[in-house]
């Protein structure tokens, strides 16, 4: 049988891709931190950075649910389609309404593009953090975040 031919009464079974390599698979394995992407890592710091927040003020927070996004949807102004000329929000508190809790959303992409490294965005994602419980508890920050 001559090189690149086919037998017709059997069919071809795909054990690589079109270029030879096999097929991909994970780059590390699941159990190793570098197997999250980047939104399971920025969730795990929001976590991290609400869990003394929740221990102190626990009994105040129970209405409260926080939230991540990716980011901030856009609100048009008018009927020309001129998009609302500001900087973009890191964070927002959305007050209780009627059957729904209140909710601190952060804005992941947002924090991340601010942040210079993964230490300055722990430490933002933090001071956000405390900025918006405080303003839901009418509270100083400075009084969150003691202790």
């Amino acid at each position: 049988m001559a090189r690149g031919s086919r037998r017709q009464d059997s069919p071809r079974r795909r054990n690589r891709d079109r270029h030879g390599r096999g097929l991909r698979g994970p780059l590390y394995p699941a159990t190793l931190p570098a197997a999250r992407s980047r939104a399971e890592r920025f969730d795990a710091l929001v976590i991290e950075a609400l869990e003394p927040i929740e221990a102190r003020w626990r009994t105040e927070l129970t209405q409260l649910d926080v939230a991540v996004d990716d980011v901030p949807e856009v609100q048009v102004e008018g009927e020309d389609g001129v998009v609302e000329d500001g900087s973009v929000p890191l964070a927002r508190l959305l007050p209780a309404v009627s059957d729904n809790r209140a909710r601190i959303v952060l804005y992941r992409r947002p924090l991340e593009a601010r942040a210079k490294d993964g230490a300055d965005l722990a430490d933002l994602v933090h001071e956000v953090l405390v900025e918006q419980v405080a303003n839901y508890l009418g509270l100083d920050p400075d009084v969150i975040d003691e202790g």
